[in-house]
């Protein structure tokens, strides 16, 4: 595995940092190198959000990202912010039910996923993250679906059990859909 750099954003509320710990806590499982750096504006809910997340198999040197390899954006200034940033091959996953706009770049492979409007429908509508996070798994390849479950009972305290099988139907969600 080569080191894979990943950028989320999105508004504070969006799940931004519940994702990119689930990232790093699955590169974690795997026996890989992790870093998890969480960043947030000072309005925290509703302010902007973001999260930079590296998986290697060699020791992550810096946790800032400024070159992604990957950009998860669930609103349109994370979008307009950081597309450019992405290096040319990169992925950039985009939840098309808040962004409305499509990347101008050609070097990238771009996702429209209606996160949003899936997990509404759904009656999941905090889980838009997990969905994307399910396409991204299935998608990247460098990355898998493999072993989710685990990380996923892991990460839901105790206390909120019942959010495990919801989390799993927003992975399964992200991982199954096709435009």
């Amino acid at each position: 595995m080569k080191t894979t750099q990943i950028l989320i954003a999105g508004f504070g509320g969006q799940g931004i940092l519940f994702a990119g710990k689930f990232l790093a806590y699955k590169g974690l499982l795997e026996e890989l190198q992790v870093s998890w750096l969480p960043s947030y504006g000072p309005e925290m809910r509703g302010g902007t959000a973001n999260c930079n997340v590296i998986i290697s198999e060699q020791p992550v040197g810096s946790p800032i990202v400024t070159s992604p390899d990957v950009l998860v954006a669930m609103n349109l200034p994370s979008l307009q912010k950081y597309v450019d940033t992405v290096v040319p091959g990169g992925q950039v996953y985009v939840d098309s039910s808040l962004i409305g706009v499509q990347v101008a770049r050609t070097d990238v492979q771009v996702f429209y996923i209606p996160a949003t409007a899936m997990a509404r429908e759904q009656h999941i509508p905090t889980l838009a993250n997990m969905i994307i996070m399910g396409h991204l798994l299935q998608n990247h390849p460098e990355l898998s679906f493999e072993g989710t479950a685990t990380v996923v009972e892991k990460l839901v305290p105790p206390t909120k059990a019942a959010l495990v099988e919801l989390n799993m139907k927003a992975l399964t969600l992200g991982k199954e859909y096709t435009v």
